[in-house]
């Protein structure tokens, strides 16, 4: 198994701050140096232990999905390598798991399309019928297939918070009617060309979760990780029963293991077994070779 990188140490360009998986290094005044680590968080906890090669799958499906949607709406991306912007020493630092990319100003809105009751929606589904203030049909199932996608948005909350679900107006308040709109349009018509795609490789796109940013000029930009394992839930179509709660190629595998420990889900998370890591790096490995990216 390939050596893990929890946190990255680049002493070339001047670090501007750490996520829950990423590390971003300043490069000029114009562009950012985004370092996927292996790091990963469940419950919006940072886990002590990191999942190796998990970085580098991290930023080839995002490198795979920028590329497949650039006709939707702007992003980040640029053309410069990471390799010439740091020395050849850190190199191996940020070979395979980093981009260097436009600097934006964040939308703190996190922009959630749903297309399955599932997760913390169905949970809302449960006691209110509804998600995100969104009215559903009575009397739908665990991992059900919405009838159309829905825009269920989160405020983002700040490392080892939890986001918070929020209603279209919140957004609408925070951002104004235009810009809200445009999010809400914008990341429903992602979630329906990358979940066609996906069908055609057997896999459904359950969820999953944008970021936007603006440049200087205003214009709006897909930013962070896109259709990711760590912002989206993948099927296994030819498995996929409604009812069930799926198996997916992402950490829910890590998720549903740590569910089963007595913890509060606060930090420190309970320490990862071995064969718990190693099928989780399989199960992210897995995700691109199914999706042929």
């Amino acid at each position: 198994m390939v050596q893990a990188l929890y946190q990255s140490t680049l002493q070339s360009l001047p670090l501007l701050g750490r996520g829950k998986v990423r590390d971003m290094y300043a490069v000029g005044d114009d562009k950012l140096l985004i370092v996927a680590s292996d790091r990963l968080s469940a419950f919006d906890v940072i886990l002590d232990d990191p999942i190796p090669g998990k970085g580098a799958v991290l930023t080839h499906l995002t490198e795979f999905w920028l590329k497949k949607l650039g006709h939707i709406v702007p992003n980040h991306s640029t053309p410069v390598s990471p390799l010439d912007v740091v020395p050849v020493q850190e190199h191996a630092l940020v070979q395979d798991r980093s981009m260097v990319v436009k600097r934006l100003k964040p939308i703190m809105v996190e922009c959630v399309a749903r297309g399955y009751v599932v997760g913390s929606g169905w949970a809302d589904y449960k006691k209110t019928g509804t998600i995100c203030g969104i009215a559903l049909p009575a009397g739908l199932q665990q991992a059900q297939k919405l009838d159309q996608p829905i825009f269920t948005p989160a405020a983002k909350a700040e490392v080892g918070e939890h986001d918070e679900n929020v209603s279209f107006d919140y957004v609408v308040n925070e951002l104004g009617q235009e810009l809200a709109e445009k999010l809400r349009d914008t990341t429903l018509a992602l979630y329906q060309a990358a979940a066609d795609y996906a069908a055609q490789h057997g896999i459904i796109i359950a969820d999953t979760k944008f970021e936007f940013g603006l440049d200087e000029n205003g214009v709006l930009h897909l930013m962070d990780e896109v259709l990711t394992p760590d912002s989206s839930r993948f099927w296994d179509a030819a498995t996929y029963a409604v009812g069930s709660n799926p198996a997916s190629f992402d950490k829910q595998f890590v998720r549903d293991w740590l569910e089963t420990q007595d913890w509060d889900k606060t930090a420190p998370a309970p320490r990862l077994p071995q064969d718990v890591i190693e099928q989780t790096a399989a199960k992210y490995a897995e995700a691109v070779t199914r999706l042929g990216a």
